[in-house]
């Protein structure tokens, strides 16, 4: 299963096939768990998602931003979409990358161009900014940006990746803002993360019952495993922590029958949604987490229109691979230790 991940996160990480998939708009798939990229496509999904009690949070998505005019736009379009939800008096927030807003080149226009962001945020009844973390050398950006500006503001808030061995640190460093727990999503070094399922899940859950009981602040729970949620929920029972501290989220696409079943008992719930033409990084990592999407990934990639535009043969082929391996694995009349070990071989 390690290969299938490494090569989709190689695969998010390119950024030819990055460039060339924006000219096919959200394809291979990814329709499914991107809503759309024009503004009216995110004013439906969020008004379907508030009908159900569920709240959604918008990532527009983008990663690779290189010079100033990129920086500027992409804080315009995140201040466009902002406007969009608040005059249409949605129940939402928006999820930002520093990466997208220049710190990689320019940390002082990345600050400026957040500033912007958070100030008016707190203009439209202080909506909530999320940071979001991206690869763990990006870490030191979203501290550094979120330290100088929570002493302003009470909008603000980031991610803790439960991969990694500082999540403690962070944890601790932030009782009092909004945070939003999750496994992590990209490839680390040992040296920094964890890297088994086993690992991740139980350090995981651990930091969730700590910050629950801790927190001065909101806690939103972002994972699709029924098992965790279900631990959440006696976890929260048992120590008389009322629905109110804390949220369940889940990505846009995934498990919404479960989604909505969970905000009928009750609880808060926010979906994630993506939204814009900078899909395929995005999209890459979800398949890395969630191989099974393959199938739906590959019945797009082979339309005409794709190869031609992403000239993918190469990518295709390995997909297609990937695919047929992972098919004969489920489809052999074998023990579970049998099918483990077939599906390693990915």
């Amino acid at each position: 299963m390690g290969l299938v991940k490494n090569f989709f996160i190689a695969l998010s990480n390119n950024t030819f096939l990055n460039t060339t998939a924006k000219k096919v708009g959200p394809s291979l798939g990814a329709n499914k768990v991107v809503a759309g990229n024009q503004l009216p496509d995110i004013v439906r999904t969020i008004k379907r998602l508030n009908e159900k009690n569920i709240a959604g949070t918008v990532d527009i998505l983008g990663e690779f931003v290189h010079n100033r005019q990129e920086a500027i736009d992409a804080k315009n379009e995140i201040l466009e979409v902002m406007k969009v939800l608040h005059e249409n008096n949605l129940d939402a927030h928006m999820s930002i990358k520093l990466s997208q807003l220049g710190i990689e080149f320019d940390r002082a226009l990345a600050y400026d161009n957040v500033y912007e962001i958070v100030n008016t945020a707190k203009s439209y009844n202080n909506m909530h900014i999320n940071f979001d973390t991206e690869k763990y050398d990006s870490l030191f950006d979203v501290t550094q940006t979120l330290d100088r500006l929570k002493s302003e503001f009470t909008n603000v808030g980031t991610v803790i990746q439960a991969y990694l061995f500082k999540a403690d640190v962070l944890l601790d460093k932030y009782p009092d803002l909004r945070l939003r727990l999750v496994k992590g999503a990209y490839k680390e070094s040992p040296h920094i993360a964890y890297q088994t399922k086993d690992e991740i899940d139980q350090n995981y859950i651990r930091l969730i019952e700590k910050r629950l009981l801790q927190a001065k602040n909101f806690t939103s729970i972002a994972t699709h495993d029924h098992n965790i949620i279900n631990h959440v929920k006696a976890f929260a029972e048992e120590h008389h922590i009322d629905k109110s501290k804390f949220e369940f989220q889940m990505l846009y696409g995934f498990r919404t029958e479960l989604a909505e079943q969970i905000a009928k008992e009750g609880y808060h719930f926010t979906i994630y949604v993506p939204y814009g033409d900078d899909w395929f990084g995005y999209f890459m990592r979800r398949l890395a987490e969630r191989p099974q999407n393959l199938t739906l990934a590959f019945k797009e990639f082979v339309k005409p229109k794709t190869l031609a535009v992403l000239g993918g043969a190469a990518v295709v082929g390995t997909l297609l691979g990937l695919i047929r391996k992972k098919s004969k694995c489920n489809k052999q009349n074998e023990t579970k230790s049998q099918h483990q070990r077939c599906i390693k071989t990915l």
